[in-house]
This record gives C-alpha cells, structure tokens and sequence, in this order.
C-alpha cells in the first residue's frame, strides 16, 4: 500500500483526485484500507476498480476478463474456473464500464488525428439488430470509439461523428466512411466551432481543411461488382497527402477499419455473422465493446505498428499515450480521478476556512 500514489475518490471532499498531497494515510493494512485527513472518509484499495465489492481475488477476476476480451467463449469460463454465468456477464460488464471511463479520460482527447476512417457492424441479438459504429486513427491504429443503436439512422451516425470531433484537433483531417448518405451532413455538423457575437446568436463556423470521403461498394446477387470512391468534401491534393502521411498509400479506402471490425468480431462471439451467441442487452453490449476496444488500444501489440528501432508497439504507444505495453491488470487497476473540487457559490464574502481550502485544493 503506498498512500502516495492514490487519491480520495469522496466527490464531497475538496481533495478529490489529487494525488501526493499528503492528505492520504493507510487506514488499516489487514482490511487494506486508505484514510483522507481532510474529510476523514475511509475507502478500500479496490475503489475506483472492476474489483470493489467481488468477493473473488483480483487475479481470477483478471484471468476472467483477459479470456474473454481475447475471444474465449463465456461456456467455456464457466467449466474451467466453476463460476456461475451471471458472475462472469457482471464482471465483464463491470470491467466493460471502467475501460470506457479509461478510453474517455486519455483517448477522447484533441489531438492531430491525420486520417480516419469509420464503418458499422451489424450485430445479432434476440430481440432484433443491433448496429455497432466504430472509428479508429488509421496512422496508429488507434480505436477511438464506437456507438450502439437500434437502427442505422442519422442519429447513430451522429453520435459517431461527435466522438470523432471530441478525439479532433483544428487540423487537416481526412474522414473516410461507407457509402451511407447519413455521413456527409453528419460530419459536416459535428466539424463546427462557436464563434460568439455579441448580441445575437453564435455563429457556426466550418473547420477548414476537413475532408470527407466515401467508397461505396456495388455489388450483384451479393456480389461486388464496382467500387466507387469519391470526395463529398475537401481537395483530391489534401486528401491525397495526408493518406500518403499516414501510411503511404494511394486512393480512398476502408480496409484499415475492416481489419479492425474482423479483429472485434474474433474477439466478440455475439459480432459473428452466423453465431447462436446473441447479444441480450444492449447496455452488456455496450460494455463488452470497450472491454475488447480498451483491450486492443492498450494491450495488444500490432505487427504493423514496429518502430524503425525494431521495438514493437501498442496503438496507444504510437499515439503517445504510453511508453509501455499495459497488462489487463494494470488497465484495471487504473484509477480515473473525478473532476477537481470547485467550491460552492455562495452570498457575501467566503470565510477564511473556505478561502483557504480554495486556495489549497481549487487553485
């Protein structure tokens, strides 16, 4: 137990989520429990974690995820380690949602995204289908996302195009899509800054040098026949460049984002086109997805990302947001802080108390 590596997760307490602050003593090593000297709260070591409150230990909890995020089918979890099914869908789900908070925290940042490419996958489920909207970074191979609706419709492409604009930086960019008609005017929304006027409504202001391409696949009897690629937005040079920048081809395609919807599919049994694992609930779903997607960013090294050195990488290493390949015990183990303190509105002039605790803990 070291208290200077974890913070207080209490959302009351003015000293939330900062850490080596000397507010942080160890409480009890037996009960492996941590004390806040500001708002005199306890909490365990598992908080913040998939595993607070499993009455399980951590390593099996971690064998279990790691199998599954890998493609191991939940029958056979099962058998091998005597759990009950249910325990196994709550601990995914459970371990599903902290690697979304994960994803949010380092992923979902601005940052030069260069090219993207974004498609959807159709998913079985006893009650119907299920569409799954994926993007990733093509020149890292960085997963960046992905939505789930029920239907395939302006409003999940939306969505998918506003996760794109969070991860963006006012750069040159390059969006690569299928042929839904949904894309264009989904993207062109989302790629917009505010600009205030005094007086009357904001304007909405276009990014420049965000290009939109498509390629659209015709196919008879189901089978591809012609393959049309075209701009919907922005110059054939631009485009041109930054594919060459991001990985040195020629022309608009989406293999990249294909292999990546393979990789989900033999990671995820309920993604397969002819599976009897049907999804459920949309929210395990949900959950399960960034299980696998966390899992490939931050775990998984890609044979196409070795470095002139020779050193293998993750997707997150080419994008800067590590120096090392993390474990899945280390993913879990990753405690995102809350938001910092602000202190509360209040009539007349803050006491000296309070002012101190501003000055402390919201500066």
């Amino acid at each position: 137990m070291n208290p200077h590596e974890v913070f207080c997760p209490n959302l009351a307490c003015p000293a939330r989520g900062q850490h080596g602050r000397g507010n942080i003593t160890i409480h009890s090593q037996a009960e492996q429990r941590y004390r806040c000297k500001l708002c005199r709260q306890t909490f365990s070591t598992r908080t913040g974690t998939p595993f607070y409150r499993k009455h399980y230990p951590a390593a099996v909890l971690t064998q279990v995820v790691t199998l599954v995020a890998h493609g191991c089918p939940e029958a056979a979890i099962v058998a091998a380690f005597a759990l009950h099914s249910r325990t196994v869908r709550h601990w995914v789900t459970a371990a599903g949602q902290h690697c979304e908070t994960v994803q949010q925290l380092l992923v979902e940042q601005p940052r030069d995204l260069g090219h993207v490419q974004a498609d959807e996958i159709r998913v079985k489920t006893q009650a119907g289908v299920v569409w799954m909207a994926l993007a990733m970074q093509v020149g890292t191979r960085l997963w960046l996302g992905g939505v789930l609706s029920a239907q395939r419709n302006m409003a999940l492409i939306r969505q998918l195009a506003d996760l794109i604009a969070r991860c963006a930086a006012l750069a040159p960019l390059l969006v690569v899509v299928d042929g839904l008609v949904s894309y264009v005017a989904a993207l062109r929304r989302a790629f917009r800054t505010r600009q205030p006027r005094p007086g009357k409504r904001p304007r909405l202001v276009p990014w420049p040098d965000v290009a939109i391409g498509q390629v659209i696949k015709h196919t008879l009897r189901r089978r591809l026949v012609a393959v049309e690629r075209r701009l919907a937005q922005g110059s054939a040079a631009a485009a041109a460049a930054l594919i060459t920048a991001c990985h040195g081809g020629s022309g608009l395609n989406t293999s990249y984002i294909e292999r990546l919807n393979g990789t989900f599919r033999s990671r995820l049994a309920r993604l397969g086109r002819r599976t009897r694992h049907g999804a459920r609930q949309q929210r395990r779903l949900h959950a399960a997805m960034y299980l696998v997607g966390t899992v490939y960013n931050f775990c998984s090294w890609h044979a196409s990302l070795v470095s002139e050195t020779g050193r293998q990488r993750t997707p997150a290493m080419a994008a800067g947001l590590s120096d090392h390949c993390w474990t899945v015990d280390e993913l879990l183990h990753y405690r995102v802080p809350p938001t910092r303190w602000v202190a509360p509105k209040q009539r007349g002039r803050p006491s000296q108390a309070t002012q101190e605790l501003i000055r402390r803990w919201a500066a």
